[in-house]
């Protein structure tokens, strides 16, 4: 018996560690928790449908067709911006591999030296310099790297992302590196969608009024009382949230690093990756490069799946001796009657074969004697006649 490795070829997003979702094969990536996603998809998309149901066949007759066209298009770019931040990667930096965590434990424990015992080690980091001031960088013990600059671990997802700024479940996504730029555009076109349905809701309310009264007009169309109250909630939060991030981009800062008060504190630190001017912040983060996945998740590998038993062509074999293999079937080793004369062994077989089962017999102290055939007792005879 021996055993076969098979190989087969599988992509990289399926041995990713981490805790994410990936669907089509790799190309849409998002977190586990997904159930506040859904949620922002059916307010969006419910809210926007009453208006369409309900606003838009009343004020392109009585005010301006040009009104549902606007609507149309600033909903289908908060869907473009909503899905391209949910479904890409934020910039999650790959884990190293156990040679290089190896290498880097081997580094660190050289450079810190023999820690006395009761004495915690010194915190690894490491310094860069960074538009001359120094920048301390965190090592990861999930990851087992050093951080980049602005990078963090995000608890949630299991994984460090570039340049990380939070996680959002509203988006079901991490907001890094990568999506960062359509994050902050879907909530500002939220926000204008938010304020452009709740506007005209009081416009269609009050136009219907006139002609009808206030109640007559709620009584015709009752899917705008939802979409106003709907529209008041989600108002305050959505430009609010809005507004801080538009803050943040001015001063080139993330959410992370406000939180943390990084370049506000008591040292009174300046940001380093601050330009000291608003349009260059903004033209950095809103009209910079788009930066590649550093994952290649649908990228090949080759992978050993579990060993199969089979049959080996070669003689079985004993620590021992081995016992001859023969093309042709052997005779049986006491003859009969229906035996064949050409089929009986002879004297010589017949000692081959017993000396073989002796041999391999050995380890259960059983021995098997010699057999003969009824010929060899007939030629003994004649022989001792014979002499005689």
């Amino acid at each position: 018996m021996s055993a076969v490795m098979i190989t087969r070829k599988v992509r990289k997003w399926e041995k990713l560690p981490g805790k994410n979702t990936f669907c089509c094969d790799g190309r849409v990536m998002m977190a586990r928790q997904k159930g506040v996603f859904y949620l922002t998809l059916f307010l969006i998309v419910g809210t926007c449908a009453l208006f369409f149901a309900f606003e838009c066949p009343y004020l392109a007759v009585h005010l301006s067709p040009t009104i549902p066209v606007f609507a149309v298009v600033l909903f289908l770019f908060v869907m473009a911006m909503l899905l391209r931040t949910s479904f890409s990667d934020p910039g999650v930096l790959p884990r190293a591999l156990p040679e290089e965590a190896s290498f880097i434990e081997m580094e660190i424990e050289a450079a810190n030296g023999n820690v006395p015992a009761g004495q915690r080690p010194p915190p690894r980091i490491r310094n860069v310099q960074i538009n001359n001031q120094i920048v301390k960088l965190k090592y990861c013990y999930t990851c087992k790297i050093f951080r980049p600059p602005r990078a963090s671990h995000c608890s949630i997802c299991d994984n460090c992302v570039d340049r990380f700024d939070h996680h959002c479940p509203w988006v079901g996504n991490c907001v890094g590196k990568r999506n960062y730029r359509f994050f902050y555009l879907f909530t500002l076109s939220l926000s204008l969608l938010t304020i452009y349905i709740f506007t005209f809701d009081i416009v269609h309310v009050v136009m219907r009024s006139v002609d009808s009264g206030f109640l007559n007009a709620l009584k015709e169309t009752p899917g705008t009382v939802l979409e106003v109250l709907v529209c008041f909630f989600t108002l305050w939060s959505v430009v609010g949230l809005t507004g801080f991030h538009t803050y943040l981009i001015s001063l080139n800062q993330t959410t992370n690093e406000d939180i943390k008060g990084s370049w506000s504190g008591k040292n009174r630190v300046q940001n380093p990756y601050s330009h000291k001017n608003i349009m260059k912040n903004c033209s950095e983060i809103l009209c910079g490069p788009t930066y590649p996945s550093v994952l290649d998740r649908r990228g090949v590998m080759q992978q050993d799946d579990s060993p199969s038993l089979t049959t080996a062509a070669t003689p079985s074999s004993t620590s021992d001796s081995t016992v001859p293999q023969t093309t042709k079937p052997t005779a049986p080793l006491i003859p009969n009657e229906h035996t064949p004369d050409d089929a009986k062994p002879s004297i010589a077989t017949s000692t081959e074969i017993s000396t073989s089962l002796t041999e391999e017999s050995e380890s259960t102290a059983h021995k098997v004697p010699p057999l003969a055939s009824p010929e060899t007792d007939v030629e003994a005879s004649i022989a001792k006649a014979a002499a005689h």
